[in-house]
């Protein structure tokens, strides 16, 4: 068998049809016909089964898929690698990143890797939490990841920065106008969940926190995305716990930041299957350069600027 034709037999499977799989490959459908049955020749039984409209996996297809899949997928990224190690003026690369960061990190970044290398592409794939990012650069998806630090990696993890996590709440929260606060003062409140927040030991990081403060939180909302929960907090619903470059980068939203007095961060990573080379190492230089992404030294969001001096407002 070939990787031609696993990539043949995977582009029928996603089309579900071979004459639209013949038009994407660029072949007649007779060639396209034809090399899927030599592959099923030789793995020995049928893959696909024919429908008058569109064809369906057999049993044998539907083993064969995800290693068919995971084959067609390590080889686009293989000549990628290749090519992105041969200098960083030429080509793409393929970034992975959690939302918050994709949202709050990346786009200043991106935009000074465009002004110094404009012949490169970025193509970037945003996901909700970390196992999803990890899993993603596992299976080839991107060349490199942006996010905490993976669990168990095998490959390169290269520290770029730090996070600092703050409590947003609605403008009309009696805690609103303070430049700092305690978590414990939070034991009464309403709180928004997202999957982005870290696990450790196996328990939400959040529950661990207000544990150790003396109280369980009130959990309303669970979200998927960072910019829901703080949309969330916004309008009231709960107080949120996330990073504060997510608010500061622009999600758009009148609310206030508040820092924890026992200040919370975590490290920000790029890792990857590989050695970081070439664009990958360049770009993971500009970010490391780029850092820190947390609020030290910036004042607190908040609303009333004549009640404790200069304010910085998200909006």
């Amino acid at each position: 068998m070939s990787l031609r034709q696993m990539e043949y037999f995977v582009t029928v499977v996603e089309e579900s049809s071979f004459t639209r799989a013949a038009e994407l490959l660029h072949v007649t459908q007779p060639a396209l016909s034809h090399q899927i049955k030599a592959l099923e020749r030789t793995v020995g039984g049928a893959l696909l089964e024919r429908l008058p409209r569109g064809v369906r996996l057999t049993p044998m297809g539907r083993a064969y898929l995800p290693h068919a899949r995971l084959a067609v997928r390590s080889a686009f990224q293989a000549g990628r690698a290749a090519r992105a190690a041969a200098g960083a003026e030429g080509g793409e690369l393929h970034i992975a990143a959690v939302h918050a960061v994709a949202v709050g990190v990346l786009p200043e970044v991106f935009a000074r890797w465009q002004r110094a290398h404009p012949g490169v592409r970025l193509l970037l794939h945003e996901h909700a939490s970390p196992e999803a990012l990890q899993e993603a650069v596992e299976r080839g998806a991107a060349d490199l990841a942006v996010g905490p630090p993976p669990k168990d990696w095998a490959g390169p993890v290269v520290p770029v920065g730090e996070e600092e996590i703050a409590l947003v709440v609605a403008f009309d929260d009696p805690l609103a106008h303070r430049t700092s606060v305690r978590l414990e003062e939070f034991a009464d409140h309403a709180w928004v969940r997202c999957a982005m927040e870290p696990v450790v030991d196996g328990r939400p990081w959040l529950d661990l926190v207000c544990e150790g403060a003396g109280f369980t939180p009130r959990t309303v909302v669970r979200t998927e995305h960072t910019s829901t929960a703080v949309r969330m907090a916004a309008a009231g619903v709960g107080v949120v716990a996330v990073p504060t470059h997510a608010v500061r980068g622009g999600i758009g939203e009148d609310c206030v930041l508040l820092p924890v007095d026992s200040s919370w961060r975590r490290p920000l990573t790029v890792f990857s299957r590989v050695e970081l080379a070439g664009v990958a190492a360049a770009f993971t230089e500009l970010l490391r350069r780029s850092a820190p992404y947390g609020s030290r030294g910036l004042s607190p969001v908040r609303p009333n600027a004549d009640r404790d001096g200069p304010v910085e407002v998200v909006r």
